[in-house]
């Protein structure tokens, strides 16, 4: 009884050992059983395509074929030889002037949907260009790309010091690095300073008006003003939404004789605040906490105080023309608005 090896057209691993019997159409049916495709022709190791079973000696190696051209085996091992090399071979990139020498599996390993990845995966696929000395020319920043180079290759993500996080984020999502880009966002995320409820500095708040165009809106929500003084200060239009102008101290806030024509005070906190005098037509004073406030002789025509809390705030002499007193959250006696 002969026996032959059979292997799959132009592979060399994975080959059965049959018995050779009856005819070749025998012999096929046996192939595509035990190679599980579908035999139609056979060849020897040189390529000869075998049409009668008498030519097939013991111990010969076959090559199995669906239809197609005869494969030497020998080409397919080159092939794969040259792929993996493809994958290790080394080479330069020109980053930005500055030149980086790094492993072809180094950048299409680690992150393989990546754009370094599909640039760098075959050769010259991409039509990458290149320097005089062939090195590969990425024009990107070198200081942000030197990170994302160094995950690439271990997995870990280090920042030197002096480097801006923000600029190797905007990198890692140029070259499409997901998870490197994730990690940095999270990065800056725990970076942030948690919320500065500290009271703002007299000096600090000047400076802040003083940057303030005339002709601009001033924001202040939900700043912290404890016991800010602002005597006879123009903020006619600002927005002081949800500022906080108690002091724990007991130091009150002073606003006496201030333009606050317009303001947007809605929901501050303004416990003992003294506004004697001031301008705040026309503003928004809606849920502020006023109790104890000084507000006699204070211009409150059509100012908004719904749900205020208004308890032994002092209005003397106040005007309140057009002024909205709904949902108040204590009654406002007579005594407190008049002479």
């Amino acid at each position: 009884m002969r026996r032959v090896t059979l292997f799959v057209n132009g592979k060399s691993k994975n080959g059965k050992v049959v018995a050779v019997y009856g005819t070749l159409s025998d012999l096929l049916s046996v192939a595509s059983n035990k190679l599980g495709i579908r035999a139609s022709c056979l060849y020897n190791g040189k390529g000869g395509l075998i049409d009668d079973i008498t030519l097939i000696r013991d111990d010969d190696v076959l090559f199995v074929s669906e239809g197609d051209p005869f494969i030497d085996p020998q080409s397919e091992a080159k092939v794969t030889s040259g792929l993996h090399g493809a994958h290790t071979d080394w080479l330069t990139l020109n980053i930005g002037g500055r030149l980086f020498t790094t492993t072809r599996s180094t950048l299409v390993s680690k992150e393989p949907d990546s754009m370094l990845a599909h640039m760098f995966r075959e050769k010259d696929e991409w039509g990458n260009k290149q320097d005089e000395h062939g090195a590969y020319l990425i024009d990107r920043s070198p200081e942000y790309f030197e990170p994302i180079l160094n995950y690439l290759r271990h997995g870990q993500l280090i920042i030197n010091e002096g480097i801006n996080i923000r600029g190797v984020l905007e990198e890692a999502r140029f070259f499409g690095i997901e998870q490197l880009a994730e990690q940095l966002e999270g990065a800056i995320k725990n970076s942030q300073p948690p919320d500065d409820h500290s009271p703002i500095s007299r000096k600090e708040f000047v400076r802040f008006l003083l940057a303030t165009p005339t002709k601009s809106e001033l924001r202040c929500q939900g700043a912290n003003l404890q016991g800010v003084k602002m005597l006879c200060s123009n903020a006619e239009g600002a927005s002081l939404k949800g500022c906080n102008f108690e002091d724990p101290s007991g130091l009150k806030a002073n606003l006496e004789g201030a333009n606050l024509k317009g303001v947007d005070m809605e929901g501050s906190q303004m416990t003992g605040i003294n506004l004697r005098v001031a301008t705040l037509k026309n503003a928004k004073l809606k849920n502020c906490n006023l109790r104890g406030a000084t507000l006699a002789g204070t211009d409150l025509e059509n100012c908004d105080l719904s749900g205020c809390d208004l308890q032994e705030a002092n209005l003397r002499g106040s005007n309140v023309k057009g002024a909205i007193f709904e949902e108040m959250l204590t009654p406002l006696h007579m005594s407190q608005s008049v002479r």
